[in-house]
């Protein structure tokens, strides 16, 4: 068999119908309409992963989103897992490719503009410059143009949505008055503060998208970020928000999620739980009393006696030096000793600003809610100093006051537009010609 020349291939793959038949007919017999290539592919050719509605998402767009799940997972995703989140992720720009498309049918445009000051907003959460996050998200085997493609494709959504569908939807005085008389009668309950990912799912795929929700838990719980796994994966309308729902109340919620959330302690995340329309993973970052003074919001002025630590000492001399603090700090004083209590044990006093119980760190939180004045917690700390925390003062929070009747319609209207905006998306899903590679 004879070699094909490189320029013979470049001629096969560029000549036109008509250029083919006369390049065939030279040859002594006709090329095929379909052909293959032979040897190796070419690492700088772009291969289209998905025809949507004529636009192409190619691979290179496929492994560039997965990069940024990556990232946000701080690496540890084996080759298996890799895969099936690449199905995911394929899925998800297949949907963002197709409410661009729907924003361009509509007339709705993005000024580049607002993408950059929205990319330079998610830098600075990372303290970061533009600069120095694009650089990052490089060095990750993803790319600035990636995330900046994703808030484009958020931000046309939101306008297609508040075009297409907020003038048609309508909250009565009704609903928003029994909504207030419901909180007036649940005053002293809890409420809780809830983010969600939500992924759709039929009877045919159900299993499917449990195993990919299995997947996305798998991963957070191993540390990965729940809001960065919102952001990419989530099908609700939160997930441009990290999934953050606020604050409800669990008979707010869909029925297989209500007892959930009674039940999930704060700072835990539940397994995927099949709800109408898909599967949820919800998460409890927070709760409080309806109506009533929330203690977290209580106010708190502390002192923090720090000992640094020598890394090279011997297990025992570490033991000696956190149990000397814990005897000293149990001895009483209050913050007025808390100078002679560091300069007993070798330390520093550092005197924070007030700051509301809950802006402490999780862990410390249900110690600090217990101390009385003076008193001090048990010693805590890092690899690098060990720690007691005094509580000087405690001012403790008023009761919250009902939501005003324009916040109530306010959360009417994100949940009902948040529905018809999954029935919106459901429907152009319906309709795209999409062609996989």
């Amino acid at each position: 068999m004879r070699k094909l020349s490189l320029f013979g291939l470049c001629l096969a793959v560029l000549a036109t119908p008509a250029a083919a038949q006369s390049l065939g007919a030279a040859g002594g017999g006709e090329i095929p309409v379909d052909i293959r290539l032979f040897g190796p592919p070419d690492p700088n050719v772009r291969k289209a992963s998905a025809i949507v509605n004529g636009s192409i998402i190619t691979d290179l767009d496929v492994e560039h989103r997965l990069a940024l799940v990556i990232a946000a997972s701080g690496g540890r995703i084996g080759e298996d897992e890799k895969n099936r989140l690449r199905v995911q992720v394929l899925r998800n720009l297949i949907d963002e490719r197709l409410q661009i498309l729907e924003a361009e049918q509509h007339d709705v445009s993005v000024d580049p503009a607002e993408v950059e000051a929205a990319f330079a907003r998610v830098a600075q959460n990372f303290n970061q410059t533009p600069e120095e996050f694009a650089k990052f998200l490089k060095s990750s085997g993803s790319s600035a143009d990636t995330l900046k493609s994703q808030i484009k494709a958020e931000m046309s959504w939101s306008r297609v949505l508040r075009r297409r569908i907020a003038p048609f939807v309508t909250i009565g005085d009704e609903e928003v008055d029994a909504v207030i008389q419901k909180l007036e009668a649940s005053k002293g309950q809890e409420e809780y503060r809830i983010s969600e990912i939500f992924l759709s799912a039929t009877a045919e795929n159900e299993a499917a998208v449990r195993n990919t929700a299995e997947q996305i838990l798998k991963q957070v719980r191993s540390g990965a970020s729940f809001v960065a796994y919102a952001r990419q994966f989530s099908e609700a309308s939160t997930a441009a928000v990290g999934g953050d729902l606020g604050y409800v109340m669990p008979e707010q919620l869909p029925a297989p999620l209500q007892e959930v959330v009674k039940n999930l302690p704060v700072g835990q995340i539940s397994d995927p739980i099949r709800v109408p329309g898909g599967f949820s993973i919800i998460a409890v970052s927070d709760k409080r009393k309806i109506l009533g003074p929330d203690p977290l919001d209580s106010v708190l002025t502390i002192k923090q006696v720090i000992v640094p630590l020598n890394r090279n000492a011997p297990e025992a001399e570490l033991q000696r030096l956190v149990e000397r603090m814990t005897t000293e700090a149990s001895r009483g004083g209050g913050c007025g000793r808390a100078d002679a209590l560091a300069q007993s044990l070798g330390g520093r006093v550092d005197e924070p600003e007030p700051q509301k119980l809950r802006e402490f760190p999780q862990g410390l939180i249900p110690h600090l809610e217990r101390l009385q004045v003076g008193e001090a917690t048990r010693p805590f700390g890092t690899e690098e100093d060990a720690r007691v925390i005094i509580l000087c003062g405690r001012d403790d929070a008023e009761e919250a006051k009902l939501p005003t009747y324009d916040e109530v319609y306010a959360q009417l209207n994100e949940e009902r537009m948040s529905m018809m905006a999954r029935r919106y998306l459901r429907d152009l899903r319906r309709d795209a010609i999409i062609d996989y590679r």
